[in-house]
């Protein structure tokens, strides 16, 4: 599935994929935007994992993301959005 966001070495790419499901109004496409945003969620943590330097920073936000599309999936699934 493509977003139309091109994929970014950085933390630009995750950062437009969490958006887009924040602000995703289209009910049936909520689900795949949480995924993609999870998806490159995870993606960029492992290259911080193995990346040299101080990523404290980036990895709690990343962190915290995944808290928060966590969060956005519970409610759209208590909602009974299918």
């Amino acid at each position: 599935m493509s977003t139309g966001i091109s994929k970014s070495p950085d933390s630009r790419y995750w950062r437009q994929l969490y958006k887009a499901a924040l602000v995703e109004i289209d009910k049936s496409k909520l689900a795949q935007r949480i995924a993609e945003a999870e998806k490159a969620v995870v993606l960029r943590a492992r290259e911080l994992f193995q990346a040299a330097g101080d990523n404290g920073e980036e990895t709690e936000a990343l962190e915290d993301v995944m808290y928060a599309l966590h969060t956005l999936r519970g409610n759209y699934q208590n909602l009974g959005v299918s």
